[in-house]
């Protein structure tokens, strides 16, 4: 990785895959306890949708930093999708973060 706007892109898509990864994880298990439970206390169901619109904002700048590193690296289409999924299939944004991550840094010899 020899360009350091790819470093900086690839760094910024690495944070962002962590924090919406981990919010969607915190959004699917409080999903799951909502309806799994039948949670009906007002201030319970304001925290998960909360925590639902919080994802959405998040996913916004996840978004943003997939198209900076695709367009910076010059990858496929399909890479594009593979990076957007990660921040929809719960768990997969942090497996799609370290490919990419390992193949950008073998690419460049670190």
């Amino acid at each position: 990785m020899a360009d350091g706007k790819i470093r900086g892109a690839l760094r910024r898509y690495q944070v962002m895959a962590i924090v919406t990864g981990s919010f969607l994880l915190l959004l699917t298990a409080a999903t799951i306890i909502k309806y799994g439970a039948s949670v009906s206390n007002d201030t319970a169901l304001s925290f998960i949708s909360g925590i639902g619109i919080t994802h959405g904002f998040i996913y916004m700048v996840y978004l943003v930093t997939c198209g900076d590193l695709w367009t910076r690296v010059k990858w496929p289409w399909r890479r594009l999708a593979s990076l957007v999924l990660g921040g929809v299939v719960p768990g997969l944004s942090f497996v799609v973060e370290r490919r990419v991550t390992r193949e950008l840094n073998s690419a460049g010899g670190e």
